[in-house]
């Protein structure tokens, strides 16, 4: 287990470490809206899972997650939970690596997309030994998870959506998606009839500072114009915007965000507000990386200036990672991630009684609520 020593001055705000009143304090100061905290399950045949994706669909909610012995262990497979009765069932897998030879490979980062008007609920994952080698798959639903279509692979070199939620785009779906073989690369797969045909836009232009960025969300402004907001390995949360629905896009840019190299998720609400998750997060020192807690929400009008919202977790045991974010039709917010690399955690949140507060400089408003030793359990 890899144990990085951080004091909240040097990961937040500059300040001397919090006494535990003050971190309760700013706990509670940063719950306002939340209406449920649970976790899909609390036992299953796995010991270990990450990167949720969530979508609603006609018949409730439907999550997914991947899940075995640990990341990159060829029995990892994809798990989905559907919610019936507000309570979500258990975890059953509904993908797999299994190889004609007999052999298995890892699954990765399931995706899922409800086609609107009745369509059916789309599962989009990769197969392969690592990030840089994987292929895209998907599967389909059209009976809100419960029964699914046999495994069909994308074209070759395809990987869909790589982490978050496809957007549509003037009747096509958008799928922000990025390599990591030949250097971080981001870049979009377009399907203008829900995976049957596909082509690529991109990779975009790195910019004057050579930024090498995954993981992109995307966020609707109007009138054609387009953003997204991308993981980095450059201490900042990176962007791009579209002025063209998605044909062109600027080179990369650091926003004012930081970032933890850890992924995140964001989501324009029906308001036309913008919602991210993410981990604020400012590595110390020089360093690219840092621990995976704090877990933050932040709002913006325009995708330029954030404030802060929410704190969903904050132990200084690490890895509440790989958000996802949807808006419900009833309006709620719903966000699941990785919690500590053993469950899936779902939280309910009514923006409407959200408390924001400008960020600035990239700090936190008040400092980020984790001292002490910060214990970052897996990379």
């Amino acid at each position: 287990m890899k144990k990085i020593l951080v004091a909240v001055a040097l990961l937040f705000c500059g300040s001397i470490g919090y006494t535990q009143a003050q971190e309760t304090d700013l706990t509670q100061k940063w719950k306002k809206g939340i209406l449920v905290e649970e976790f899909l399950y609390d036992k299953a045949p796995f010991p270990s899972c990450h990167s949720a994706t969530i979508a609603e669909t006609p018949t409730g909610l439907v999550a997914s997650f991947f899940g075995g012995t640990k990341e990159r262990h060829p029995d990892v497979g994809i798990w989905v939970c559907r919610q019936e009765n507000n309570k979500w069932t258990a975890p059953v897998e509904v993908a797999n690596g299994n190889q004609e030879d007999g052999s298995r490979l890892p699954t990765w980062n399931p995706v899922l997309y409800q086609v609107p008007n009745g369509g059916d609920l789309l599962l989009f994952y990769k197969i392969g030994p690592s990030p840089s080698t994987w292929q895209g798959w998907m599967k389909s639903s059209k009976d809100g998870g419960k029964t699914w279509s046999a495994a069909k692979m994308l074209p070759e070199g395809y990987v869909g959506p790589v982490k978050n939620k496809p957007e549509l785009i003037n009747g096509e779906l958008f799928c922000a998606s990025s390599t990591e073989g030949d250097g971080w690369k981001v870049h979009f797969e377009v399907t203008p009839d829900f995976g049957k045909t596909w082509y690529k836009i991109g990779p975009l232009d790195k910019g004057s500072e050579d930024l090498n960025a995954i993981q992109p969300s995307i966020l609707k402004h109007g009138n054609g114009k387009l953003q997204i907001i991308a993981r980095s390995k450059h201490r900042a949360l990176v962007e791009s915007w579209s002025t063209d629905n998605g044909r062109t896009w600027s080179p990369l840019k650091k926003t004012g965000l930081p970032n933890n190299n850890s992924g995140t998720d964001a989501v324009t609400m029906a308001n036309g507000k913008h919602v991210l998750v993410y981990n604020h997060v400012l590595p110390p020192g020089d360093l690219a990386k840092g621990p995976r807690t704090p877990l933050n929400v932040a709002v913006s009008e325009d995708g330029k200036k954030w404030k802060a919202a929410l704190v969903l977790e904050n132990s200084p045991i690490s890895q509440y990672s790989y958000p996802a974010v949807i808006q419900t039709s009833d309006g709620l917010l719903h966000f699941i991630y990785t919690w500590r690399r053993q469950r899936i955690k779902h939280v309910v949140v009514d923006p409407s009684k959200m408390k924001t507060k400008k960020i600035k400089n990239g700090e936190w408003p008040g400092g980020n609520p984790v001292a002490g030793e910060v214990q970052d359990q897996e990379s």
